[in-house]
């Protein structure tokens, strides 16, 4: 790989990057389990999901205004028809106590403590790039499935603490300036050729397409460095 600038900072994806499953296997899990938990509690759970869905549309489409927490709820409970706070309550419950559950539908990265130990060389900014659309509980849950944790990351993205989602490249351009580089002097490494090549190359980061998990564009097809994501540990070798 020739590198044409200095690197002072490295981002990781996480589903697909630094933990390994198939997405489609992971969410369908994901919502009924959690339509389940809402259930036992004597809610309607397709209300709930219905909710759901037609929030995190929204929320992907954040302007950048309020966070994606406060979005969110406002948009769920604008689509649910009423506002009942025992329901953020009984979510943020479902992610301390059963979203653990879920780690059977995953596979650990062997390589992913490697990686972010090498993208710490030098003093690099090291960054937990997942799209913020779960809160900072499910994120630091899902990184544990490859023995990470929050130490590990100088940023890691969440609903609670962003005002964008990929695959606005404004959701990179705002993790560079939380942590003060320029995009010009970041990469991304992350499985999807749309929300994180595509998006973060508009955004000015160079970007490395880990194909273990690969996510492909219908319109945008990534011409640069790609491999698997054992491979991307040379890459961090070398900046």
């Amino acid at each position: 790989m020739a590198l044409e600038r200095k690197i002072n900072a490295v981002l990781f994806d996480l589903d697909g990057t630094l933990i390994f499953h198939d997405q489609t296997t992971f969410l369908n899990a994901y919502f009924r389990q959690i339509s389940d938990y809402v259930s036992s509690k004597g809610y309607d759970a397709k209300a709930f999901i219905d909710a759901t869905l037609y929030a995190t549309g929204v929320v992907i489409a954040n302007d950048g205004l309020r966070t994606n927490k406060t979005l969110f709820w406002e948009k769920f409970f604008g689509y649910y028809g009423k506002l009942d706070e025992r329901l953020i309550e009984i979510s943020d419950e479902f992610y301390v106590t059963e979203f653990k559950n879920l780690r059977k539908f995953s596979n650990p990265n062997p390589n992913a403590q490697k990686a972010v130990e090498l993208a710490h060389k030098d003093g690099k900014k090291v960054v937990l790039a997942t799209n913020p659309v779960f809160p900072m509980t499910a994120q630091l849950e899902r990184m544990s499935w490859s023995g990470l944790s929050e130490g590990d990351f100088d940023l890691i993205t969440s609903y609670e603490n962003s005002c964008f989602c990929k695959p606005n490249p404004k959701y990179f351009i705002e993790v560079c300036k939380k942590i003060d580089v320029n995009p010009q002097n970041a990469i991304i490494i992350g499985n999807d050729e749309r929300e994180d090549m595509k998006c973060g190359g508009e955004a000015g980061l160079m970007g490395f397409l880990a194909t273990d998990c690969r996510i492909m564009a219908k319109d945008f097809l990534w011409t640069g460095q790609r491999g698997t994501f054992e491979q991307s540990l040379r890459i961090l070798n070398m900046i």
